[in-house]
């Protein structure tokens, strides 16, 4: 048994994941080549490797002749009869080869066979390796910048996280660990290359899944994603399983599984709503926080109109508009949002047509407005919604006014009352 061979390969398995068999096809190519190199051909020669104990033997096919007109490939009939009586002419003879024999060119050579063999094997093996993990989320070490650009380890290979892919005011520190979306795998000569990503909608939805059970299980569905990277995302969840709460999961007690992706996402605000088949509810549970009186959608020109109260206008646009638009983007709808008051004022804004879906509360809102006005006047300076869903809440002028006019009364009842 070659122990020496036998323990270098099981060594190469085991760290590179390059299979034995592979290995020995490699080491027979390197003595084939080594062969034709010592002897300028190679076509008669056999290598014979056995893959339990690791011995090989080289040998020459040669044919018996009267006169040796080349050496390589024909012997003579005395010298056959040396190896064995029974030879004949035109017997095929098996000469053995002494690979100790091969100048320092061909083993060289066969040497350089070998190491090239390992090096695509183990390119490939990567390659394999992460093409797997393509369209998903892994951790990675921040090893340094490549001017503009992030290269991140991921183990046994380097990943680049560009810039286009960066969050806007992400700044990372050597040995960082953070997690990366895998947005595509190229197999080059010099190794795998690998693209990843920050800002991709996916890597919210691959974070829920490992942070939620009821999401991997597939209890929990995640509908569709609006993300601005860095700021804020919503997304929308339906539940297979009527007992289950999809917002509920998601978020977790006390927020304790949204908020473990936000940390990861450094502090990105996230909403999780409820999705619904009806395009106006969905509408509406995607312009949260912000309450809705009415929504008007067109399924087929994927049109919405929707009035929200007075007080609520602002918030339902969201700070630079960002509420409303991430709200169209999850829903697939041009969104077009009015105040009670505007509303009124354009006269038919609201009809009704038989092809739109339209969803009211409008009775509803009117018994608990007083209540809701009386609250958020109290509430005028706050500016951080703390419950299922949490974004800036954006107060205009209009309704800091509204704020301020809820306490005149008392201001002036004190200035009239005369002093004792």
């Amino acid at each position: 048994m070659n122990t020496e061979l036998l323990e270098a390969l099981e060594q190469i398995e085991k760290e590179k994941d390059i299979s034995k068999e592979t290995l020995l096809e490699a080491i027979e190519n390197s003595l084939l080549t080594a062969c034709k190199n010592h002897f300028g051909k190679a076509d008669n020669i056999k290598v014979n490797i056995d893959p339990v104990t690791c011995q090989f033997s080289v040998y020459a096919e040669k044919t018996v002749v009267e006169k040796v007109e080349d050496d390589v490939t024909e012997i003579s009939l005395e010298k056959a009869r040396e190896i064995d009586s029974k030879y004949e002419l035109g017997d095929i003879v098996n000469v053995e080869i002494k690979s100790k024999e091969f100048g320092r060119i061909a083993t060289q050579n066969a040497k350089n066979v070998i190491l090239q063999k390992i090096r695509e094997e183990e390119r490939k093996v990567l390659f394999n390796q992460y093409y797997g993990k393509e369209k998903d989320v892994v951790t990675g070490v921040v090893q340094r910048y490549l001017g503009r650009n992030v290269s991140i380890n991921l183990g046994k290979v380097d990943a680049i996280l560009n810039e286009n892919e960066m969050v806007k005011g992400e700044v990372f520190k050597p040995t960082e660990r953070i997690k990366v979306y895998i947005l595509e795998v190229k197999d080059t000569t010099k190794g795998p290359r690998i693209l990843v990503s920050r800002t991709h909608p996916e890597l919210v939805k691959r974070l829920f899944e490992s942070e939620v059970t009821e999401v991997r299980d597939g209890i929990v569905e995640i509908k569709c994603i609006a993300r601005e990277a860095g700021s804020r995302t919503k997304i929308a969840v339906w539940s297979n399983d009527p007992d289950v709460d999809p917002v509920g999961a998601c978020v977790g007690m006390n927020g304790a599984r949204v908020n473990a992706i936000v940390n990861e996402l450094r502090g990105e605000k996230i909403d999780v709503i409820n999705w619904n088949e009806n395009p106006a509810i969905l509408i509406e549970n995607a312009l949260s926080p912000a309450k809705v009186v009415a929504v008007l959608a067109d399924p087929e020109e994927k049109t919405a109109k929707v009035v929200v109260p007075d007080y609520q206008l602002s918030l339902a646009i969201g700070k630079e508009g960002q509420n409303a638009r991430l709200a169209a983007r999850l829903t697939g709808f041009k969104i077009d949002i009015k105040s009670e008051t505007q509303a009124r004022e354009i006269e038919g804004w609201l009809d009704v047509d038989d092809d739109e879906e339209y969803y009211e509360d409008y009775e509803e809102y009117k018994e608990s407005q007083v209540q809701d006005e009386e609250a958020y006047a109290e509430d005028a300076e706050y500016e951080d919604y703390d419950g299922d869903y949490s974004g800036d809440y954006d107060v205009e002028a209009e309704d800091g006014d509204r704020a301020e006019s809820a306490e005149e009364p008392d201001l002036q009842a004190a200035e009239e009352t005369p002093e004792e």
